[in-house]
């Protein structure tokens, strides 16, 4: 009876012990996947919402060409806002925004301070503003509260150089609202094409020899790394001043020589709704 006692004690201690085993491993493997693989998995969300914000942005920007080059009057486009906000950013209401001098010989005051304003998404937990500018989808990461240097361009503006014409093309587009919007979620951007009485509206110049484009980033959103690049890389252009390194918040100037021709064109894009 001695004997049997004491196997019937040794199986219930190797059942707990069992048990016990089992049961950590499953705690264990529970923490792992909620310290390692959750961060992973948010990671690959944001990344997702921000690819896709990425091309609804190209998607807008493709309205807007529809509506300034191929005389489209409205446009409607219906996007997932997922993660973040989409804002419109009307210049008259942003004074702090980029500006944009173009001077040339034949006019030395030339056009004068444009402001495009912007339709900016803007992700809350990925830290990113991508903004749809003058016809540029630009992407830009936020640090310390909206404070680097850093910025890209997705897609490109309508500007072009013509070499064997010596014949320089800039379309200068500028977002407006009748009020400040913003929405989150589902929503749909409703977009006119402005007629506007300016003088500056079509300049066609024969013989202008020299073109100085002056960039002034905005006071908190600054995106001159992305126009430095595509200014001087795509159309040849020289930085001729600079106060600071692209990213500074600085104003930067460029010059391009020996042009025969130029040709800017300004629209104007209402935002009617998000």
């Amino acid at each position: 009876m001695r004997n049997h006692a004491i196997r019937s004690n040794e199986q219930g201690v190797s059942e707990s012990i069992g048990f016990m085993l089992i049961f950590t491993i499953v705690i264990a493997g529970i923490a792992l996947v909620t310290l390692y693989g959750y961060p992973l998995l948010l990671q690959q969300q944001l990344g997702a919402e921000e690819k896709i914000m990425e091309k609804n942005m190209i998607v807008l920007q493709n309205d807007i060409k529809s509506l300034a080059y191929k005389t489209v009057p409205f446009k409607e486009t219906s996007l997932k806002i997922g993660g973040g906000s989409l804002t419109v950013y009307n210049s008259s209401y942003s004074p702090s925004s980029s500006a944009i001098t173009i001077r040339y010989s034949t006019s030395p005051t030339g056009v004068n301070s444009f402001q495009p304003g912007e339709l900016r998404y803007e992700s809350v937990k990925a830290q990113t503003d991508i903004s749809l500018q003058n016809g540029a989808v630009v992407l830009r990461p936020r640090i310390n509260q909206g404070s680097t240097n850093g910025s890209v361009m997705l897609a490109e503006p309508r500007w072009f150089y013509d070499e064997p014409t010596n014949t320089m093309v800039i379309n200068l587009i500028n977002i407006t609202s009748d009020s400040i919007m913003a929405k989150e979620g589902i929503g749909t951007v409703r977009m006119r094409l402005i007629e506007i009485p300016d003088p500056y509206t079509y300049i066609d110049e024969s013989g202008v020899d020299d073109v100085e484009i002056d960039y002034t980033p905005g006071s908190v959103q600054d995106y001159s790394v992305a126009w430095d690049n595509y200014i001087m890389k795509i159309h040849g252009m020289e930085r001729t001043l600079s106060s600071g390194n692209p990213g500074s918040g600085e104003l930067m100037e460029y010059s391009l020589r020996n042009v025969d021709r130029l040709v800017i064109k300004k629209f104007e894009v209402r935002i009617e709704a998000i």
